[in-house]
């Protein structure tokens, strides 16, 4: 059921106007999904928990907030039967929370961790959605993030222009045909959006919804894409992780 106080303000945003209870003191928080178990890495225990530079991946994923003015929590969400994550140290992290509420998917984990923090944000307070296997994005970034979207009456997401000609597969791994790149981007993560926005979107959108952004497309709404570049790279296979430790290797230098 949609929550009533959002009713007006969704009508409003598909008007393309910024509702009034707007404002610049909206708080920002994180939240990093992190209840999968990343099948295509190929390892004996979730990705996230892979080393990369001498931590868990995670760890570097989460550090991006923690150091940043900008972000008052971060969230974490976890299985509930992850037995991974009391291994390692955080005691470096004084604004993070962990919440054992995962789901089967991105989508629900997402929403279940929005709806276990309901009392601690407000409606109108930032929510910045990031990937737990996404370790490399860099402060310039992340400003250029907050920056492009504080004023924005949707939202947006990081996201980088498809370079590479794009083919659609066949029968028998064939070409079928050859897709027309213009105007399609990659997404990415930090994706940006109002808590309450976000939240009636995924209850609406369903479980199978692979990223923020589609969720507040059902309701008829269309993001901002604010331009990033490859360093901000998502470790999905093996050679993957070889990647993100070259490209924090270099901005540590």
């Amino acid at each position: 059921m949609t929550t009533p106080t959002l009713i007006p303000y969704i009508t409003h945003l598909k008007l393309g106007q910024i509702p009034n209870n707007t404002n610049h003191m909206s708080r920002h928080f994180a939240l990093l999904p992190a209840a999968g178990v990343g099948a295509r890495m190929g390892a004996d225990f979730p990705k996230q928990y892979l080393e990369l530079a001498g931590r868990p991946m995670i760890w570097h994923a989460l550090r991006a907030f923690e150091t940043h003015a900008a972000i008052s929590r971060i969230y974490v969400v976890l299985s509930a039967a992850d037995g991974y994550w009391e291994g390692y140290d955080w005691s470096g992290f004084a604004k993070l929370s962990v919440l054992r509420c995962g789901g089967e998917t991105r989508a629900q984990s997402v929403l279940n961790g929005l709806e276990a923090i309901a009392d601690e944000v407000a409606e109108q307070d930032w929510m910045l959605v990031h990937d737990a296997a996404r370790p490399c994005l860099s402060r310039a970034l992340l400003d250029k993030l907050l920056e492009a979207v504080r004023d924005d009456a949707v939202g947006g997401i990081l996201a980088a222009p498809v370079a590479d000609t794009l083919k659609r597969e066949g029968h028998g791994q064939r070409i079928r045909e050859t897709v027309p790149r213009q105007g399609l981007w990659g997404a990415q993560t930090p994706q940006m959006f109002r808590y309450g926005l976000l939240r009636e979107a995924l209850r609406r959108a369903g479980a199978e919804v692979t990223d923020e952004a589609s969720a507040i497309e059902h309701l008829g709404l269309s993001p901002l894409l604010v331009e990033s570049d490859a360093s901000n790279l998502k470790v999905t296979f093996p050679h993957d992780l070889e990647v993100a430790g070259w490209w924090l290797d270099r901005c540590s230098k």
